[in-house]
């Protein structure tokens, strides 16, 4: 007995036309025709089932602040990081839960049911971190919400930088940050990523680091984090944020410096939004890219997944909560436009990004969480192409947030009264020859 079956589903890796049944809260069959009546029934009439779309790299104690106390005027990182220090003597609890969750009500439309939130621990009240481990417990019923003790002002650097990171720990954030680029000195970086990889051994807690958000070139602490990862035995536990550093390397330091990181089993997380948005600030032209090298790291095997970093706050004004959105801007500032480059750049906010959070029985397997989105789109890259609706968006086998069809309506002698954004517009090979559709779905399978 099923409790809901999903009809007629296009799968990620290119099975096409597959039902999908659900029960106990966990996905029971994934076969051609389940013949049994289940007690709900969702026909995805042949377009793309994915598992949630994952955040492993957001500020939630931060988002929807944008205009609190001020703009940001030059749009720049480090007036950002000033801005966040005139607000955050001003923020609330009360405030701060209120904004997490009215985010997390449009992360759920959006189909990301799993994030992790670095938080401000700078501040010795902790507020942030008590704000948000409220939160933690009240979206856990449809939101998986980890948190990073995060030390915005540097660890050594900031006033009682280091005892509030471990009280921060103390209260339950479960997850050891760091910025050793912000710290005064290099050999101070190089010390707090030292000390606080220790204090994650210690604890036997993971290590998610903001890692060399810099053009500078000479910013170097993602090795440093590499080597800490093996001497205290974390690997594959570790994850390095941002590196935008690596953009501005030399090719031969980098190619030592991707051996390392694969040594250690490092997880990373490019940001592309942000990323592109924030570095480069002080070139005229040529104007560096502003992220990390994603095709390198992944040819590598190294595992990459994007953030979405921020929605709406004093460094990002933008921001909409779609992965979709991060993954678009991927697809353009790596160049990675071929087939088996979108089906990479679709795992990295999915798969591999469940894998960055150690996430248990996520996928799209049988015995997997009954976590689903239904998107309308056909298949993998159409979904990156038109970061298109959620029509479904299930968690534990029950469906939790829903959104119409986007479907144009025209007015216009001799044309058609109505377009539906994908459907409608699949490329003409596609349509006219099987042969194309064919070739991607067997790239989409490997």
């Amino acid at each position: 007995m099923f409790d809901l079956i999903i009809r007629n589903a296009n799968l990620p890796d290119g099975r096409q036309g597959f039902d999908i049944g659900l029960a106990g809260g966990k996905i029971a069959a994934i076969e051609k025709s389940i013949t049994a009546s289940p007690g709900e029934e969702i026909d995805a009439a042949g377009r793309l089932v994915s598992p949630p779309f994952c955040d492993p790299h957001f500020h939630m104690d931060a988002t929807l602040s944008l205009g609190l106390p001020r703009m940001n005027i030059s749009g720049t990182l480090l007036e950002g990081i000033s801005l966040w220090g005139e607000l955050r003597p001003l923020l609330t609890k009360e405030a701060l839960v209120e904004r997490a969750l009215r985010y997390c009500d449009l992360a759920v439309t959006q189909g990301l049911l799993y994030i992790r939130s670095h938080v401000d621990t700078s501040d010795p009240r902790l507020v942030t971190a008590e704000a948000l481990l409220e939160v933690k417990e009240q979206v856990a019923p449809y939101i998986e919400l980890q948190l990073v003790a995060f030390p915005q002002d540097g660890y050594f650097r900031a006033p009682g930088g280091v005892a509030s990171l471990e009280r921060a720990l103390d209260m339950g954030i479960g997850i050891v940050g760091g910025i050793p680029h912000f710290e005064r000195t290099m050999e101070d970086g190089a010390r707090s990523v030292e000390a606080l990889c220790r204090l994650a051994a210690d604890r036997g807690l993971p290590v998610d680091m903001h890692c060399d958000e810099t053009d500078d070139p000479m910013s170097r602490h993602i090795e440093t984090l590499a080597a800490e990862t093996v001497r205290f035995g974390l690997k594959g536990r570790v994850a390095g944020s941002h590196l935008t550093s690596m953009h501005s390397m030399d090719n031969y330091y980098v190619s030592k410096l991707i051996s390392l990181m694969a040594e250690a089993e490092i997880n990373v997380i490019p940001n592309p939004l942000i990323n592109i948005m924030l570095q480069g600030r002080h070139d005229t032209y040529p104007k560096r890219r502003g992220m990390t090298r994603v095709r390198e790291l992944m040819a590598a095997d190294l595992n990459v997944s994007f953030g979405h970093d921020c929605v709406m706050d004093p460094w990002y004004s933008m921001g909409s909560g779609d992965m979709l959105e991060v993954a678009h801007m991927a697809i353009h500032v790596a160049q990675m436009a071929g087939i088996e480059d979108k089906c990479k750049i679709f795992d990295a906010i999915t798969v591999n990004s469940a894998k960055t959070m150690g996430l248990e029985g996520y996928g799209l397997d049988i015995g997997c969480k009954a976590d689903l989105v239904v998107l309308q789109a056909a298949d993998v890259t159409e979904a990156l192409r038109l970061k298109p609706n959620r029509l479904f968006v299930i968690k534990a086998g029950k469906v939790i947030a829903r959104t119409a069809p986007r479907v144009g309506e025209l007015f216009l002698s001799g044309r058609p009264a109505s377009i539906d954004m994908g459907r409608d517009y699949v490329p003409r090979c596609c349509s006219a020859d099987p042969k194309p559709l064919e070739r991607t779905t067997e790239l989409l399978r490997k």
